[in-house]
């Protein structure tokens, strides 16, 4: 596909369609209430948030596409000027109300953007997805996949958000005389306080945005604004910290509950659930993440795996079941970012022979670049003991000191090193 034809979740001008795969803030980053660029084509329950996050924007440019239809969209060729059309379906992507991937068709082959996404094992959802997906699919050849990888890596483990939610109920439970503070964003996690709320036949305490958002959701009964009715809030997750549990302690006994995936990142070669990093690149993992219990990492605070991002297993077993011959991650700000191929590549077509290829001279160049600092820094020669070590473990990389051991570490499992990177050991 052409520049100048479509984005997805971009905002700057020169495309002719925009999409949006969800309402969170990272996917919505110059996107504004004044925005009017062009058509903006999202799910039809992304549409009626809409207001909520940006309000007076001008509603007559979103064009709502239901979930599991093909649509079609007549475009421009940027190079020939000629028309073509494009044909779109959306696909519920299971990570907050409203997000959905999207599946590309056309001149250009065919592509799939996932956006944020998770793709459970197991349920009635995740069936309904992959029968949906490989459907649209047919015998069609998926040319480019743009994946989340957030947690595309083999130290990310975490279970099913059921075993996780049931997690969040024994905690609740096990402190019947605690005031519970549950940290969440301003959209998302709707289940995990739904499952709380039937579970324990209870109202949970949100802000006033955060019930209005709940309204529009549908879910009238479940939660409230009144601090008198329940024992179970659901705060902000810019508010949830030791300092403010430390302050609410001194008034009520208080723990804080912090549903993500992000602590469960192992340090070393065994994670908390007793398994081995590399074992989930050869066998289901799920008996051993299935198993794992939450954990308490202050004297006031649980944090439960429960992640609305798929974790390595999943993003693997997507993989495996689409079978693409390139795949282009979509998170690529974080100092971790992994190539997919690094790990993925292998379950791919035969272009994805060439990533290593060319992986292999990119990272030659950098290591070569890191020689070259090194003569350069024996050159200049240095008389102390503490000045040769440091002469040895650090270089001068892109006008910055930066560990060697670091660097090529990091380059041997795949990582990208940007040139204004800092990197510390």
């Amino acid at each position: 596909m052409e520049g100048g034809m479509i984005s997805v979740d971009k905002w700057s001008s020169g495309s002719q369609a925009y999409f949006l795969t969800h309402l969170h803030a990272d996917h919505t980053a110059g996107l504004s209430s004044t925005w009017k660029r062009a058509p903006l084509y999202c799910s039809r329950l992304t549409a009626r948030l809409f207001p909520c996050k940006f309000p007076g924007f001008d509603l007559s440019l979103l064009r709502v596409l239901d979930i599991g239809s093909w649509y079609s969209l007549s475009l421009t060729t940027p190079s020939s000027g000629s028309a073509t059309n494009v044909y779109v379906k959306a696909i519920d992507a299971q990570h907050c109300p409203g997000s959905v991937m999207y599946l590309f068709r056309g001149e250009f082959g065919c592509k799939l953007f996932t956006g944020d996404f998770r793709w459970e094992t197991t349920g009635n959802r995740v069936e309904f997805g992959r029968t949906m997906l490989l459907d649209a699919l047919k015998n069609e050849t998926l040319d480019i996949l743009y994946l989340d990888n957030t947690y595309c890596n083999p130290r990310y483990a975490f279970p099913s958000r059921e075993v996780a939610a049931r997690q969040v109920v024994d905690i609740i439970t096990s402190h019947p005389k605690h005031e519970i503070i549950i940290g969440i964003d301003s959209l998302g996690k709707e289940d995990l306080l739904l499952y709380i709320s039937r579970a324990l036949n209870i109202k949970i305490w949100v802000w006033p945005e955060r019930l209005q958002i709940m309204h529009l959701l549908g879910f009238h009964e479940n939660f409230t604004t009144q601090t008198s009715l329940t024992r179970v809030r659901a705060v902000p997750r810019y508010s949830f910290s030791i300092e403010t549990l430390k302050g609410l302690n001194t008034l009520r006994p208080t723990i804080g509950v912090m549903p993500s995936g992000l602590p469960w990142a192992t340090k070393g070669n065994r994670n908390i659930f007793g398994s081995s990093s590399a074992s989930c690149l050869n066998k289901d993992c799920s008996k051993d993440i299935d198993s794992a219990n939450a954990k308490r990492n202050h004297e006031y605070i649980f944090v439960v795996p429960y992640s609305d991002h798929s974790c390595f297993s999943e993003i693997q077993e997507f993989i495996e079941l689409l079978r693409p011959i390139n795949i282009k991650g979509i998170v690529s700000s974080s100092s971790c970012y992994i190539e997919p191929h690094y790990y993925f590549d292998h379950l791919c077509g035969s272009k994805q022979a060439f990533w290593r290829i060319n992986q292999q001279f990119e990272n030659e160049e950098v290591i070569d670049r890191i020689e070259d600092a090194e003569k350069q820094s024996a050159k200049e020669g240095n008389s102390t003991v503490v000045g040769r070590k440091r002469r040895i473990d650090q270089v001068d990389f892109f006008g910055i000191r930066v560990s060697r051991v670091s660097v090529l570490r990091r380059l041997s499992r795949g990582v990208k090193i940007a040139d204004t990177e800092y990197i510390s050991e």
